[in-house]
């Protein structure tokens, strides 16, 4: 049975990240979406296990002493971090992984596992994402304005991501992206030992 393949996901708020990444999971069974943890407290109607595992601020700093976060980043004020346990229990599994995180962690992941897959989500326009964030109702003024000024020092690190998705239209971009990363399994790096298997039936003839 052939690895799973990690998939990191990254863009600005309000871009429909989580949205995009819950549907994929929701409609395709290979892929695997970790759990976040994080610092911050959770929104009305978010679960525990389910959208994050909520930690305080000292939990969170001790699963970064004792090594068990794959990547962390803090971000408006919060941890966010990524445990290792159940990513690398989902990828030896042969399920695909997606992780959704901010660019600080992405950059981490990408130093450590260079055969990850990086994707940075966008609207098509600033404005269209200043509509949604306002849309969701669920943050300040300020904090908006806060996220903003986050997503322009987030564009300096658009460059550095394998591909770009424009969340335009949900349906289209679910399927477009499922259509991408299934293609990711036939590159050779994803069949080395498929490939090593041919090549040793080759020398029996």
């Amino acid at each position: 049975m052939s690895k799973g393949i990690l998939i990191v996901v990254s863009g600005f708020s309000g871009a429909g990240k989580g949205t995009i990444t819950k549907e994929l999971v929701k409609r395709y069974e290979n892929y695997c979406l970790s759990v976040s943890a994080t610092s911050r407290k959770p929104r009305e109607g978010e679960v525990e296990g389910r959208d994050y595992f909520y930690k305080t601020r000292e939990e969170f700093e001790s699963m970064i002493e004792n090594d068990e976060l794959l990547e962390h980043a803090q971000y408006v004020g919060n941890y966010y971090g990524t445990p290792k346990k159940y990513v690398e229990d989902c990828i030896n599994a042969g399920r695909d992984v997606i992780l959704e995180i901010e660019v600080q962690g992405a950059l981490q992941i990408k130093k450590k596992v260079p055969e990850a897959v990086t994707i940075f989500m966008t609207t098509p326009t600033i404005a269209i994402l200043k509509q949604r964030l306002i849309g969701r109702g669920t943050e300040t003024l300020e904090v908006i304005e806060q996220r903003l000024k986050r997503a322009k020092e987030e564009a300096e690190y658009m460059t550095q991501y394998d591909y770009i998705i424009v969340n335009d239209d949900l349906e289209e971009c679910v399927t477009g992206l499922n259509d991408l990363l299934a293609s990711l399994h036939s590159r050779v790096s994803n069949n080395e030992e498929f490939i090593s298997s041919i090549k040793k039936q080759l020398q029996e003839i």
